[in-house]
């Protein structure tokens, strides 16, 4: 039964064993350049342009859409009573979905607004905005 003083105290091998050792014939390994290696950032006209390609193919395809379903539809809303092409009163519909989850978007963003300017500014007495008169 061995006990711990019996046992030769082990270091950890910090360095790695080369498999081989280094030739002179083989050359060092060029380092790369430093152009290559770094990845220019995506810009805001980049961006923009990317935007731009992709709403025209989306027009696009809105156009020929329309051009397909050009047959007249009778549209019945609230009290009134119209005819349009459908690809029209279908693109008016989506105009109109869009418009409205705009304006819940733009509704909450300013709900945020608030909430993070009322965190950030100090809870005491506000010296910036005119005190009140009494009449």
């Amino acid at each position: 039964m061995a006990t711990s003083s019996d046992e030769t105290p082990k270091t950890p091998v910090t360095e790695p064993i080369p498999a081989a050792p280094p030739s002179a014939l083989d050359p060092a390994p060029a380092p790369a350049p430093a152009a290559a290696a770094k990845k220019p950032r995506p810009t805001r006209t980049s961006g923009t342009w990317i935007a731009v390609l992709i709403a025209i193919v989306v027009l696009i395809f809105l156009l020929v859409f329309i051009l397909q379903n050009g047959g007249n539809t009778t549209i019945h809303f609230l009290w009134g009573q119209f005819s349009l092409p459908l690809g029209v009163a279908l693109l008016f519909g989506a105009i109109g979905g869009a418009v409205l989850v705009a304006v819940v978007g733009a509704a909450r963003i300013l709900q945020l607004r608030r909430q993070a300017k009322r965190a950030t500014t100090p809870t005491g007495p506000s010296t910036s905005s005119p005190a009140r008169r009494e009449s």
